[in-house]
């Protein structure tokens, strides 16, 4: 790398910092990683442990070079919701102070942010800004939020067709996996299994309201035989990435637990994650693409999954439509009716479906998707705009 080296960047995340890691988190380790001054800029807080519109730079780092920061804002956040313009004239002082408390001087804002509450006019003009949306532009702030930007990244094509009136250079990456989440899998594939039966995972927030509850639990009651492996936040309280703890949620996680051959095992480490992972022999991608915040386009787990080698079970999944061996998904776009039965046609023929050639090939599509690679291909893209500027 030439260009992300030495620099100090600022992550801004619609996410806080937790055990459940997303691209941002995962952003910011490998850039830290490469010797930059990093940054993590959690949403806004209203907890009492920060004075109002008080910027704090965890002391502690988080990795080597890596911060974490918090802010609560000196304004209602509700403000948002009532007058964007009133909300973003208060954000411009916020903003002030958050760059002012790491120096005043940031090379690269890299936002993830698609609810527009830092516009990137706010900060040094000298600043390169990166705009990278991960999830679905539903919504017209979610749109306005590339405005200003130098640069547009984005894990789906489709994403990417939202901001074609802007005239930022415009660049499809995939979604990364760690180095070390495939290092230790493949240390926990030379372990021997616990159990005699087939494991299926799945991992994510089992609150978010855009899964389809109702087609996951009926695979998981057709099919007694099996172990199904949650990982993921299913309280509230642990949930660092957002869902909804209502009835309807509570009711889910309820059907869940009655199942024997069901295992919730809440939020895990990277490290914990990666060798439970590891021992499963399928996994399993169940939301209703109506509600999904990704419009089945593309998710984050699935790179995760692949990089296991085993076989993946999905709803349709658009960037993947095109790659039979790396995913098994339904044809059906509107609905998941078919998704039970092709789970138990795959579970049926899982030798198969695992054989060692397409166990290859998956293993080698992810480790060609590592962070430390998506991270040298973002900078070749940024060497370059940096020169034609």
């Amino acid at each position: 790398m030439n260009f992300l080296q030495h620099k100090t960047i600022l992550i801004v995340s619609p996410q806080d910092w937790g055990k459940m890691f997303l691209s941002k988190h995962h952003y910011a380790m490998e850039l830290a990683k490469a010797g930059n001054q990093v940054y993590f800029l959690n949403p806004p807080t209203t907890s009492s442990s920060l004075k109002s519109g008080e910027v704090a730079v965890d002391e502690s780092m988080l990795h080597k070079n890596l911060f974490m920061i918090r802010h609560r804002l000196y304004f209602p956040y509700s403000i948002k919701f009532r007058s964007l313009t009133l909300f973003h004239w208060l954000m411009k002082k916020q903003v002030k102070a958050i760059v002012s408390k790491i120096g005043g001087k940031v090379d690269i804002i890299w936002s993830f942010d698609i609810g527009h509450l830092y516009p990137f006019k706010f900060f040094p003009s000298q600043s390169i800004k990166v705009f990278h949306p991960v999830d679905e532009p539903l919504t017209k702030e979610a749109i306005m939020a590339a405005t200003g930007a130098d640069i547009i990244f984005s894990v789906t094509r489709e994403i990417l067709s939202k901001y074609q009136s802007f005239d930022a250079r415009k660049e499809f990456i995939n979604h990364g996996v760690s180095k070390e989440f495939i290092d230790r899998l493949i240390s926990a594939r030379q372990q021997p299994k616990n159990s005699g039966q087939i494991l299926v995972g799945y991992a994510g927030n089992l609150l978010r309201p855009d899964m389809d509850r109702a087609t996951l639990v009926k695979i998981v009651r057709e099919n007694p035989q099996l172990q199904f492996h949650f990982f993921g936040s299913y309280q509230s309280k642990d949930a660092n990435i957002g869902g909804t703890d209502d009835t309807e949620s509570q009711t889910f996680i309820k059907n869940l637990q009655e199942q024997s051959h069901v295992y919730l095992h809440g939020a895990l480490g990277q490290e914990d994650l990666s060798v439970a992972f590891g021992k499963m022999d399928a996994f399993l991608v169940c939301y209703d693409i109506n509600k999904d915040q990704s419009k089945g386009t593309n998710y984050h787990k699935l790179m995760e999954y692949i990089a296991t080698g085993k076989v993946v079970i999905a709803n349709n999944i658009t960037t993947y439509s095109s790659e039979p061996d790396l995913i098994q998904m339904t044809l059906e776009r509107n609905n998941n009716e078919k998704l039970p039965a092709l789970f138990k046609k795959v579970i049926e023929h899982l030798p198969e479906y695992n054989s060692d050639e397409k166990t290859k090939k998956r293993v080698e599509f992810a480790q060609a998707n590592i962070y430390p690679k998506q991270v040298e291909r973002i900078d070749e893209v940024l060497s370059t705009l940096r020169t034609n500027a």
